[in-house]
């Protein structure tokens, strides 16, 4: 689970990671995934600016893609 907050005063997040020792890699990959997409739905609903949203769908493809040829190459899947 990760946990973020905006410190306005600072101008930056400010964040927790709260993982355990169970969590495996894939579940990892699977839970980044979400979070980039969820980040850019939200970005989408408070900006609609369609560019900004779009590269952080391909990013979050992208980075799923690899995650998931790393795993066959690995032999992992």
């Amino acid at each position: 689970m990760m946990v973020a907050f905006w410190d306005g005063a600072d101008k930056s997040a400010l964040r927790v990671d709260l993982w355990t020792n169970e969590m495996m890699v894939d579940e990892m990959a699977d839970f980044y995934y979400q979070a980039f997409m969820g980040m850019a739905e939200s970005y989408d609903r408070a900006t609609h600016d369609e560019i900004l949203v779009n590269d952080i769908r391909t990013f979050a493809k992208s980075f799923y893609q690899k995650f998931k040829e790393l795993q066959i190459k690995e032999n992992k899947i």
